[in-house]
């Protein structure tokens, strides 16, 4: 599992990943996927680290697991395949861009352009068995993924995060926001959106901002 990591994650990460946490992770995970379906497939579960190499991160988005539909997930949280309609928090996800920054609503609901710019699409949980929402939680993929947060905060600067409801906003202990800047705002997802904690925060549009201030290229959201 670990071999298809890429190599700028592998060496940052090399401590975490040689646990025997990790190694009971694996060997759980590969026996999850022989004797059940689930998503991701096994060659995009590290997407999110192969489409974005960490010299590369500019922004990191962190949402809780993957979608557990068929043919959903794509190892890019809030993303799915291009040829899958979008959930509902993606849809209000390019409801808020679309006012924010006046892009057109895109045909299909793939973030691997917003990746491959520079936007960590990090999952807490990046495994799901299908049809069982949370499935795969507590198994110890949210202790390796909070070490990918810290050692983003620990080995970079000015890297955005953005937190997103009350799961990702937890995550805000794991980051030195003196180092980096930390945008926080009601979930995406319908329930959060039509109550007005996600529609208007700006938070795409305050990202470019702050990338200009820093001399780095807007996101081409």
């Amino acid at each position: 599992m670990i071999e298809k990591l890429h190599s700028s994650w592998k060496k940052v990460l090399s401590e975490e990943i040689s646990k025997p946490y990790f190694e009971a992770l694996e060997k759980s995970i590969d026996e999850e996927y022989k004797l059940h379906t689930c998503f991701p497939k096994k060659e995009d579960l590290f997407a999110a680290f192969n489409f974005t190499p960490l010299d590369k991160v500019k922004v990191v988005i962190i949402g809780q697991d993957p979608y557990h539909g068929i043919g959903q997930a794509n190892g890019l949280c809030f993303s799915v395949n291009p040829d899958i309609a979008p959930p509902p928090s993606l849809i209000n996800i390019f409801k808020e861009l679309n006012q924010d920054l006046a892009v057109p609503i895109p045909n299909n609901g793939d973030l691997s352009r917003w990746a491959k710019q520079g936007v960590l699409l990090l999952n807490a949980t990046l495994t799901v068995r299908a049809h069982e929402a949370g499935s795969h939680q507590k198994k110890g993929w949210e202790t390796f993924t909070d070490q990918v947060i810290k050692s983003i905060s620990d080995e970079k600067e000015n890297v955005i995060f953005l937190l997103w409801g009350g799961f990702a906003k937890k995550k805000a202990k794991l980051i030195d926001s003196e180092k980096h800047p930390v945008l926080m705002s009601g979930h995406p997802s319908p329930l959060s959106a039509n109550r007005g904690y996600w529609l208007g925060n700006k938070h795409f549009s305050q990202v470019n901002e702050i990338l200009k201030g820093l001399g780095e290229d807007k996101i081409e959201w």
